[in-house]
């Protein structure tokens, strides 16, 4: 595993464990949620100063999370 699939993996677990607890708070927003991610997607077209292969990674680990979570989210809800 090289350094790029580590970060893009520790970046992952760690979003993924903080939406988690985000969705245990009384405040929990799915459109909260949502916003961070379109946040996200902004942010990586934003690379126009060459960030790095390790940056990106990382921002690549949390929008996966996001889609994955929000993707549960509305399994869920579809599955009653």
């Amino acid at each position: 595993m090289n350094t790029e699939e580590i970060v893009f993996d520790e970046n992952y677990e760690k979003t993924m464990e903080k939406l988690a607890a985000s969705a245990e708070r009384p405040d929990f927003s799915l459109e909260t949620v949502k916003n961070e991610l379109n946040a996200l997607y902004i942010y990586e077209g934003q690379d126009w100063a060459g960030r790095g292969e390790l940056k990106q990674s990382e921002i690549a680990g949390a929008i996966l999370a996001y889609q994955v979570f929000l993707n549960k989210i509305q399994s869920e809800k579809t599955s009653g």
